[in-house]
């Protein structure tokens, strides 16, 4: 078993996952296990895992019993890792938004950090590809909300390219983390910090997927707007 895991969440990524484990597989044929956390995806997503399984025993498939969110999937791969003994534990989308050679990056930076974040914003720049004007703006003004009422010390709060050290996921009571979308990854990064952990980024290049559809919806919107609030609030009062 290799120290570092790469969870996978899905719904309805068939094109996707199967060229994805193909990759990570090429770049990381010992260096990396992986999980993908299926939310019966009725396009046949868990097949193609399945599938990929009889040729690689580091890919680990959970299937859920229906489409039960981002937050939930991660924090099922959380107990996964933890339970298993892995020392790094990584997130990464399946529509290669999130380049997959960019996770040696991550691991490498992990050596020294206990969060590493692969950030769109990073040094004042915008590494962003094919993403509408509306949506660019959208992430930028959320991040610099988050980061005005937290004090999140942190340019891309809501991206999902990270890697964990397995003592700070520990460290965390993973049974109070409820939110979901980019609220999930807003809040597990605020909870990390504010247990005075070390958080890094590393400029990445976010290129917006080419096959299949976003899953980001106006509740996750909403979500997110409140939800940094209320992590304030749980913080003064040391309710984290």
């Amino acid at each position: 078993m290799s120290q570092s895991l790469v969870i996978i969440p899905t719904y309805c990524e068939a094109r996707n996952i199967g060229r994805m484990l193909d990759a990570l597989a090429a770049l990381y044929p010992h260096e990396l296990d992986v999980l993908v956390i299926d939310d019966s995806s009725p396009d046949g997503t868990a097949d193609v895992v399945r599938q990929r399984q009889k040729e690689n025993v580091s890919i680990a498939l959970i299937e859920r019993s229906g489409k039960l969110g981002l937050g939930t999937a991660y924090l099922a791969g959380f107990r996964y890792a933890l339970a298993r003994g892995y020392r790094f534990i990584l997130e990464m989308d399946a529509d290669f938004s999130h380049d997959p050679a960019m996770i040696a990056g991550l691991l490498k930076e992990a050596c020294s950090a206990d969060l590493v974040i692969g950030s769109r914003y990073v040094n004042n720049t915008v590494n962003v590809v094919n993403w509408p004007l509306g949506r660019l703006v959208l992430s930028r003004m959320a991040s610099i909300y988050t980061r005005m009422v937290t004090g999140l010390p942190i340019a891309d709060p809501t991206g999902g390219f990270k890697c964990f050290r397995r003592e700070a996921l520990e460290a965390i009571d993973l049974r109070r983390v409820t939110s979901q979308g980019y609220s999930f990854q807003i809040e597990m990064s605020f909870r990390v910090w504010k247990k005075g952990f070390s958080i890094r980024e590393i400029p990445i290049v976010f290129v917006d997927r080419t096959v299949g559809e976003s899953k980001m919806t106006r509740q996750n919107i909403h979500e997110a707007v409140w939800i940094v609030w209320w992590l304030k609030l749980r913080s003064l009062l040391g309710a984290l």
